[in-house]
């Protein structure tokens, strides 16, 4: 009789199913990661190209469908038993939930993602949990948004309740220019969210740093793995133009920071998996912005990696699976990732400290230089 399952990796990896592998740039050395920590099973609406590299197989399956990838799951798992779901894209994370309670495998309850997922469901749940945020309300007009801004008291934050990256949010300072806030908010869209007629959020805006703090869970018990320090720009959208992780930030160890991270996910009933969580450190104390349900976008878990050791994929594919965390700090640096203008490159640089990752991040800006080869060359002109 065989002593190895049929299709399983022979150093004894287990076996993940990643669902969707995100934008390369990206998200490449995260699935470099897991697969150096696991064999990788790809659910992908195409057929691979640069994920060839880094995966044992995959199948094309509608990623929005979760009872299309829970029954092309089951096919794979007979074949060879899948030890792990992971999904990092955003507007999958509940499909992919979905797909880890039908294996019966490790993650939290769809329904607890769902509410990390719509930000007004995270504001109702913390809400009633009485977890430190941003007044919140819903709004289905322009005119309840203004009476709202009212209440609330200018400035305020407008914003979609289900999207992603900064998509559609607006810093209002007055009231002339909430009507535009709101009309770009509710137009915003991205496939597979859905529109609903209530679908803008009126909130308070909170003065102070805004941080994101990745932690690990399983059943419930917190992790931390990385705390990312937010360099906002592009006024007034909130865009974010770059991030610094130190391998020593205090925060790490800040008994008010964690303790408002650990009620916001009990409130919301997230026990296993990775989060990001988004807060504001204000003069009383931090309050919480949003809990993304998955590691951090914009190269964060890298620069944890390079600032830290701690390798992000290990970790992934140790939560997923049920296994004991891997948690490995093997250095105390700094590291900062700059984007420029329109994202056209981006600028990785680490250091002692973040003021010396910002003068080298300095200079390598100045030396980069944005062509546009569709310009014509000036007549008699060289290259």
């Amino acid at each position: 009789m065989p002593t190895t399952r049929p299709n399983a990796d022979p150093s004894g990896r287990p076996t993940v199913l990643l669902v969707s592998s995100g934008y390369h740039l990206y998200r490449e050395y995260l699935l470099r990661m897991i697969s150096q920590a696991a064999r990788v099973v790809l659910f992908l609406d195409r057929e691979p190209t640069w994920e060839r590299w880094y995966i044992a197989e995959h199948r094309i399956v509608d990623t929005l469908d979760a009872e299309a990838m829970i029954a092309a799951a089951r096919e794979v798992a007979a074949r060879d038993p899948i030890d792990g779901v992971i999904c990092w894209d955003e507007i999958r994370l509940v499909h992919a939930a979905r797909v880890a309670e039908a294996l019966g495998l490790p993650g939290s309850a769809p329904a607890a993602v769902g509410r990390c997922r719509d930000k007004y469901q995270t504001r109702v749940a913390l809400g009633a949990a009485r977890v430190p945020q941003a007044i919140s309300r819903l709004v289905a007009s322009v005119e309840e948004a203004a009476e709202t801004a009212f209440r609330i008291g200018y400035p305020v934050v407008v914003k979609p309740r289900a999207l992603r990256a900064s998509i559609g949010v607006s810093y209002v300072e007055r009231p002339n220019d909430l009507a535009a806030a709101y009309t770009r908010a509710r137009a915003s869209a991205e496939d597979g969210v859905p529109h609903d007629d209530a679908g803008v959020l009126v909130e308070e805006y909170l003065e102070g740093p805004e941080v994101g703090v990745d932690v690990a869970w399983v059943n419930g018990r917190p992790t931390p793995l990385f705390v990312a320090r937010k360099i906002l720009g592009f006024p007034p959208h909130f865009e974010e133009i770059g991030h610094v992780v130190d391998g020593r930030d205090p925060l790490l160890l800040d008994a008010a920071l964690l303790g408002v991270v650990d009620a916001a996910h009990r409130a919301v009933g997230f026990q296993t998996g990775i989060t990001h969580t988004e807060l504001r450190l204000t003069d009383t104390g931090p309050k919480v912005i949003e809990i993304n349900a998955r590691l951090a976008g914009d190269l964060i878990p890298y620069l944890g990696w390079v600032a830290s050791g701690i390798d992000p994929g290990q970790v992934a594919v140790d939560v997923a699976c049920g296994r004991p965390l891997r948690l490995a700090p093997s250095r105390l640096r700094v590291a900062l990732v700059h984007f420029l203008s329109s994202r056209y490159a981006y600028v990785l640089v680490t250091g002692r400290t973040a003021a010396e990752c910002a003068a080298g991040v300095e200079l390598a800006a100045r030396a980069i230089t944005l062509r546009d080869e569709r310009t014509p060359k000036a007549a008699g002109g060289g290259h």
